[in-house]
């Protein structure tokens, strides 16, 4: 790489430092030794072993630091998240721990119908405030962006209020949201007994409302026993394709339904959850460059047993992300970083396969080309790390290990993401 104008041409460039690239360099984890990462105008311009500088670090910057050693990452990507809602359901996680059952738990009002009635009794504002919280201690582990689905208010006005506050949410912060219209998450209490009214009400009503407002990025739907079927998860993407939204999916969490391959005939950006999908729902995401999303924060709340096929997955080269799936009832999981290790420890996946699933292919399961890695041209979107190797983000259990994180060119100053 070269550059013409050397005096204060870059915004910032790091020096005495080591990369994990993610790029496929042939070295694990992408890394390069005794690196500089070099960024303008929001885009990284070098990331490269320090002896291939184009010049001499003050002549290509006027911002120059000595990182001395320490690692750098890209930005960690959170393809996965329910994270804006309205009150919580730790009150349903004492019952069933005391023995209630799910049975006795919805009639006492508690499952999703709980997080339907707290979501839509608040406005925007207090929606925001609920809500930013949890962004927030993502973003404080490593996370630069973020997708976050609707599916709690289903209704138009609930629905469009939680797709507003997510974009509002990367505004607050100074991250990139992607957002996921879900309106097939589950039966409102007001079309109780009426699921196909319901389904039609989604494709009819909601989704082209949705579409209008620009303020859906893709169309997610639960396919499962407990809440739509094939044919109805079949409708809903046949209208997302019709009004050009990609689509995703949560498929085969509690049985095989075909719901991996389904979301593969439409060329899903991704199935997610997988635990039950079949070799064959596999091979048809690797035709399709599906992306498989793992959830370990849901399969360990619901001490689940059955772990998603890893082994036919890495046979058939489908990429594999790992995300955090926050939401109020199976996963209250607030760290990126934890979902690695969980998927390290209960799916074993390896050190890399984790923070490449957090990274690279996070950003392919967002439809995003422009981050994910550190390489010339893309965001500069990257964290600093108070660690001695790249393995050490899956090995750590908790702790805060992000020294700076940088967004967008941006640093996100401690006040602005700190909880508060």
């Amino acid at each position: 790489m070269t550059t013409k104008n050397y005096p204060e041409n870059w915004d910032g460039l790091l020096i005495d430092c080591h990369l994990a690239t993610m790029d496929g360099n042939g070295a694990p984890f992408g890394e390069v030794r005794h690196a500089a990462l070099g960024w303008k105008n929001g885009r990284i311009v070098f990331a490269d072993a320090m002896h291939a500088l184009p010049g001499l670090p003050h002549a290509l910057s006027a911002n120059v630091e000595s990182l001395a050693g320490a690692w750098i990452t890209p930005g960690l990507i959170d393809c996965h998240t329910h994270l804006v809602f309205g009150g919580n359901r730790a009150r349903e996680f004492d019952m069933r721990l005391n023995g209630a059952s799910y049975a006795e738990i919805a009639r006492a009002g508690g499952g999703i119908a709980s997080s339907v009635k707290d979501t839509r009794a608040l406005d925007d504002e207090a929606l925001l405030a609920a809500s930013l919280p949890r962004a927030r201690a993502l973003v404080a582990d490593g996370v630069t962006t973020l997708e976050i689905k609707s599916g709690y208010g289903l209704d138009l006005d609930s629905e469009l209020k939680m797709l507003r506050v997510a974009r509002r949410i990367g505004s607050e912060l100074g991250i990139g949201v992607r957002t996921t219209f879900l309106g097939a998450h589950a039966l409102p209490p007001e079309f109780a007994g009426r699921q196909a009214d319901y389904v039609e009400h989604v494709c009819e009503v909601l989704m082209p409302a949705v579409a209008e407002s620009g303020l859906a990025d893709a169309v997610d739907a639960f396919c499962e026993k407990i809440a739509f079927t094939p044919e109805e998860t079949r409708r809903v993407f046949e209208k997302a394709r019709a009004l050009g939204l990609p689509v995703k999916l949560h498929a085969d969490q509690l049985s095989d339904l075909g719901g991996a391959g389904l979301s593969a005939e439409f060329n899903g950006l991704s199935a997610d959850h997988i635990e039950h999908t079949s070799v064959d729902g596999v091979r048809a995401m690797a035709r399709a460059g599906t992306v498989a999303v793992l959830l370990p924060g849901a399969f360990y709340a619901l001490r689940d047993t059955m772990v998603p096929p890893i082994a036919d997955l890495r046979e058939h080269a489908v990429p594999m992300a790992v995300a955090t799936d926050l939401n109020p009832g199976t996963s209250p999981l607030l760290s990126l970083r934890l979902a690695m290790n969980m998927a390290c420890t209960l799916f074993r996946l390896t050190p890399e396969e984790a923070l490449r699933g957090a990274t690279v292919h996070a950003a392919t399961a967002l439809g995003l080309k422009d981050r994910g890695r550190l390489a010339s041209g893309l965001r500069a979107d990257f964290i600093i790390w108070d660690i001695g190797a790249p393995a050490d983000l899956c090995y750590w259990i908790g702790g805060n290990l992000a020294r700076r994180i940088v967004a967008g060119g941006r640093d996100l100053h401690e006040e602005r993401i700190a909880p508060g």
